[in-house]
């Protein structure tokens, strides 16, 4: 259930916070939308601000959030232990999957398609789903813009690991 609600908060906050409220240069949620989509629209998907060690300008108040919602999900820990470790396990894998496309496009063409789409497509207000795309599909924002199946995101072979050097 903890893993399901992570995925469900995920499709939400992106939506809601980073692309509505973040479309606006004001806003503290403006670099998502001005920033790292913009850069990936640049570099055909590509955003090298994930190469950057430590807490730099564009992925600290990513970091931040998790981190922030792993507190503020804290009190559930008390009700179920399971629940509290499927949401960190939600944000972790949020984390990885997300850096992982925007490092190694490729992959991310093949194991998560709908993100691909959501950054590439014609419409960056669809694909909210990062790490999954069910909940787009159950409320109907799901557009394919490529004909790719995707694979499990988290079949990686040695070749695909993050560490590997970047041809960039």
């Amino acid at each position: 259930m903890g893993l399901l609600y992570a995925n469900l908060l995920e499709w939400i906050l992106h939506r809601y916070a980073l692309h509505g409220l973040g479309k606006n240069k004001k806003s503290s949620w403006s670099s998502h939308w001005h920033t790292h989509h913009k850069k990936s629209r640049q570099n055909d998907f590509y955003d090298d601000d994930y190469k950057k060690k430590g807490w730099n300008e564009s992925t600290s108040r990513e970091k931040s959030g998790l981190i922030f919602l792993a507190i503020l999900h804290l009190p559930t820990l008390f009700v179920s232990v399971v629940f509290y470790a499927g949401v960190l396990a939600g944000a972790f894998r949020y984390y990885y999957v997300h850096k992982k496309s925007h490092l190694d496009p490729e992959w991310a063409k093949e194991k998560v398609p709908w993100h691909h789409d959501h950054h590439m497509g014609k419409d960056q207000d669809a694909n909210w789903g990062i790490t999954t795309e069910w909940v787009d599909r159950v409320v109907g924002t799901r557009v394919k813009y490529q004909d790719r199946k995707p694979s499990h995101p988290f079949i990686i072979s040695r070749s695909n690991s993050l560490d590997k050097d970047d041809k960039r």
